[in-house]
This record gives C-alpha cells, structure tokens and sequence, in this order.
C-alpha cells in the first residue's frame, strides 16, 4: 500500500489540501475560496465555521479524487494564514464572533496609543515586532472587550483563543489539544522572541488571560492525532507552521542568508538567520523560522500586506478583469503604464513604512490611460514593493541579496517576474512546484515521522522552472521606481481614526 502526506494549507482567499509522495511531489489536491467579509471599511472578518467546512472538504475530496484512503496517510502538515485570530467556546465548541483577520485595520487607534506611550520600543525588543494592526494581541484585546460588551453572560473560564493553526487543530482532535507552534506564536505580539513563551507582561498590557492561550509547541513534532470519527483513521499531526516560514523551509532556506519572497494575498519576504535572534535597524520584522525539540531557527521578514489581493480586487471589485491569468496579457499590450502609479495600500502600509493609515492611490492618471495601463500599474507596483524590502534586507547585511526564489499563486505571472527580476537587478527563480507552503509543512511532518529521510535531498529534488535574468527594461523600471516611491508619500497618512 502506498503511503502519503497530507498538508493543509488554509490561506487567507482559500483553503488547500494537498497529497505528497515519498518523493516530495504532489499527487492531487482539492480547493475551496473563502468568503470574505467586510462589516466596514479598513474590517475584514473569515467564518471559523466556513474554515473548519472547508478544511473537511477540500481533504475528503483530495483523497477522493486518487482515490486514497484515510489509512495511507501517514502524517499531516498544517499551514496557515498567520495572524488572523478568534475566541471560541471550548465547551459548545462554537466561535464567539467572526476572526479577524490580518488584513483588518480596526484596531490602527489602539496601536496608536502604544506608541504615544512610548510603549513601542521595549514591545519590539520583547516580541521583534513593529507596533501595528496586523498583528493579533490588539486583535484579540478587541474581541475581549467586544465579548464582555456583547454577551456579558458568556462564562469567560470557558473562552479559549488562538489563530487559526490552534482552531484547526482543536477541531481535528475533538477539542483535545490547545496548541499553536513558535513560528504562530511569534506573529501574535505577545510572544517573548528569546524566551519562545508567553509575556506575562504583553499578556497584562493587552488584558489577555494567560489561560486563554494555547500551548506553544516546537513546529516539527507530535500535536496530536485526527479525531477517528472524522476521516476514519487516527492521523498524526506532526507539523504546524506559519504559511511564509512553510515556505522558506520548503526553499531549503535553512542557513543564514538564504531568502525567498512568496506572492500571496500579501507579499512575504523572509530571510533566514539560523539562532541568530536580530533585530533589523530598517522596519524589518523579527520572526521565528521554525523550532524542532533541538533547535529554534530565526528570520528577518519584510511583510507586504496587499499583493494578489490588489489582483483579485481588480476581479471582484473594479471588475476590470475576468481572471488573475488576464493580466499578464493585458500588461504585454502596453509598453508601459502611461505615466500611471498605483500604491497597493489598501489595508494600509506594511514594511517599510509601517502605515495604518495609508490607503490605495493610483497617480498620474491622464485621459489616454486606458484598462491595460491601470493593470499594468497594479502588477508593477507588487514588484515595487519587494524592491524596497530587499533594499531594507540588503542595509541589515553584510551581503547584498544576489538571487531571489519565488514563489505563491501570482509567481506564475511571467510579466511579473521578469519585471521583478528587472527592478531588482538580480535573477528570480521559480520552483516548478508553486504551492511552497504546503510542500514545506509536508516535507516537516514527513521528516517528523521517518516518511522523509533527508531534508538536504528533498530540498535537492525540488524542480525548477524558470530563472528570470534581469532584460533590456532594467534601467526604465529602476528608474520608475524612484517616481513610485513620490507616490507612496502621497497616500500615506490619509485615514484618519
């Protein structure tokens, strides 16, 4: 009987699984988008619910399509969007309101006030974070003062919270195991970066009850195994990671230096430090890679927060497109954007500005700017952004960056990556495999059980398809960028509280 691994990789528009062999290839794998809710402007909420449904049918129908019983697997891998977080019911198992996800800006005024008490400081010396909305302790804070406000009868000894990794888990053992890994851990602002536990001081800044939290476990091991009634087999969950730490381990980025970039909803570069714990002098943020029981490995991130998304609003909100794959087509028809720039700030400003109330801008509109350059804007800008993370990364290093590997669902936009790789000034490298994140929690539950033997060969086995070297539009695009930049000034510190 052939054996496989099974990894979930529930995401921010969609929920994934997907089956990998002993070789690290992928067999099949079944999705699902997740409806997205905007109760105001600057809000974006996910059902837990729709989550968990999902995450149930997306396996089901995986393993239906190879037809592949429960029993063949030996090991499943989890790997979420990161700091999107919830407080649910560990008695009824019902979420208590909907999650809020990292996108969501609601709480900008509170991280706010942390600042203006000088609070921002010793909160990144503790946590390696920057003071922002993004992340989940203000998140959390909101949720605990909107449940005493709102259902003032809920017992709160029975209230538990976590971000998505611990709900998933929680549901996939029966309400067994309340945990999260230090790769998670790290992204809520209420984790001690060197310590890798709760801060009982950030847990009394925010008034979160330590209670509350999950167990923070190493991101390769034993969580727990899969309720049998669910799926018919009792499967171990032996890896659990954030979806950009996922996909660095999936790169091979295991030593200092080593970096990739993941196109997503956001865009995500992380650069490995191995136990170097440093904390960047540019706005970059400090996160943990990943721990095993032996070992914790650290990395510097520049986090983009709108990338894929800015394409998907160009589907779903301005309906100037029917699909992502049109844009690569409709940018190839222009010779450039017609003066046109577009800032991608539409949940704010991430790395490295860190802007919560910068907002979504295109400038230098005139009246023969026509659909394509308005797309073709919106692509560049994506590559504009990593520009300025690499910039940061390259002030925080010895070494300046000499080739970037790629990944996510907007990587396979070649008009993209060659403009990346123009912009940059350097090669950008494209796996044949895109589903990075899945493919790095995989190889972490393989190795954890014996299924995987060596990291270094499934890392070697890792297909690639296609280097893009920097072209003949090296030179406009570096200089584009300068003017893009004036335009990022223009749309920053726009919304007010």
């Amino acid at each position: 009987m052939t054996n496989y691994i099974l990894a979930l990789d529930l995401g921010t528009t969609g929920s994934r699984a997907i089956v990998f062999d002993a070789s690290g290839d992928l067999v099949t794998q079944a999705y699902q988008e997740l409806k997205q809710y905007y109760p105001k402007p600057g809000w974006l909420e996910h059902d837990p619910t729709e989550i968990w449904q999902d995450t149930c049918t997306v396996i089901q129908q995986a393993l239906a399509k190879k037809s592949i019983s429960p029993q063949q697997i030996v090991a499943l891998g989890l790997t979420v969007q990161r700091e999107t977080c919830l407080l649910w019911d560990k008695v009824t198992g019902e979420p208590l309101h909907k999650a809020i996800v990292w996108q969501d800006r609601r709480t900008a005024a509170h991280c706010r006030q942390l600042i203006a008490q000088g609070k921002a400081a010793e909160i990144q010396q503790r946590t390696g974070l920057v003071v922002d909305a993004y992340f989940s302790a203000t998140k959390l804070a909101w949720l605990l003062s909107w449940l005493r406000e709102n259902q003032p009868n809920v017992n709160l000894n029975n209230v538990i919270a976590g971000t998505v990794d611990s709900w998933i888990l929680w549901n996939l053992t029966n309400g067994k195991i309340h945990a999260t890994d230090h790769s998670n851990a790290s992204r809520t602002m209420l984790m001690n970066l060197a310590a890798k536990d709760w801060d009982e001081e950030l847990l009394d800044l925010f008034a979160i009850p330590r209670q509350m939290m999950p167990e923070i476990k190493p991101s390769i091991g034993l969580f727990g195994k899969t309720d049998p009634e669910l799926f018919g087999a009792e499967i171990p969950i032996t890896a659990i990671f954030g979806d950009q730490q996922a996909a660095l381990f999936a790169h091979g980025c295991d030593r200092a230096g080593m970096l990739k970039c993941t196109y997503g909803t956001g865009c995500f570069l992380v650069a490995q430090t191995e136990d170097n714990l440093t904390l960047s002098q540019h706005q970059l943020l400090a996160t943990v890679a990943w721990t095993t029981a032996e070992k914790t490995n650290y990395a510097l991130e520049g986090a983009m927060f709108t990338t894929g998304a800015c394409i998907q609003w160009l589907r779903d909100g301005l309906k100037l497109i029917k699909s992502a794959a049109e844009t690569e087509t409709l940018a190839t028809q222009v010779k450039d954007s017609n003066g046109v720039y577009f800032v991608p700030a539409l949940s704010g400003l991430g790395t490295p500005h860190w802007d919560m109330s910068a907002r979504g801008a295109f400038l230098g509109i005139t009246g023969g700017v026509q659909r394509e350059h308005i797309v073709r804007s919106v692509l560049e800008s994506i590559a504009y952004q990593v520009k300025e993370v690499v910039e940061a990364i390259n002030q925080d290093s010895d070494t300046a960056v000499k080739l970037l590997k790629v990944d996510g669902g907007a990587c396979k936009n070649d008009f993209l990556m060659q403009f990346q790789a123009d912009i940059l000034g350097v090669p950008v490298e494209r796996p044949a495999i895109l589903d990075a994140t899945a493919q790095g929690t995989a190889f972490g539950a393989g190795l954890a059980v014996g299924f995987y033997q060596d990291y270094r060969e499934l890392i070697a086995s890792r297909k690639v398809d296609r280097i893009f070297d920097p072209g003949v539009g090296a030179n406009q695009a570096q200089d584009n960028f300068i003017i893009w930049q004036k335009a990022v000034e223009r749309a920053k510190n726009w919304q007010d509280d």
